[in-house]
């Protein structure tokens, strides 16, 4: 099993203004896009209502300094919270 198989980085990103900070998130993601195996996103919608607030769920691969890199990114973002777990298989 490679390194990357054995550690994982679960991370939620709660956006506050989801549309006005969704460029910077997107341009924070999209740098560090290699690191990212899957993406979720959430928001509130139905035909009268659109939330302002999103969450992002990122299955990473790899840990360490590449994830800690993604998550200064995501935090100096004004409006942007990020938490996360890492999963280790070794």
């Amino acid at each position: 099993m490679s390194e990357d198989a054995k550690c994982g980085t679960i991370m939620a990103i709660m956006l506050d203004h989801r549309v006005q900070n969704a460029v910077a998130v997107q341009t924070a993601l999209t740098k560090h896009g290699c690191l990212i195996r899957t993406r979720l996103g959430l928001h509130e919608v139905d035909k009268d209502f659109c939330a302002d607030w999103g969450l992002v769920l990122l299955q990473l691969a790899g840990c360490g300094d590449e994830v800690e890199a993604l998550k200064a990114d995501l935090e100096a973002i004004e409006g942007i919270r990020v938490k996360s777990m890492m999963l280790d298989f070794g």
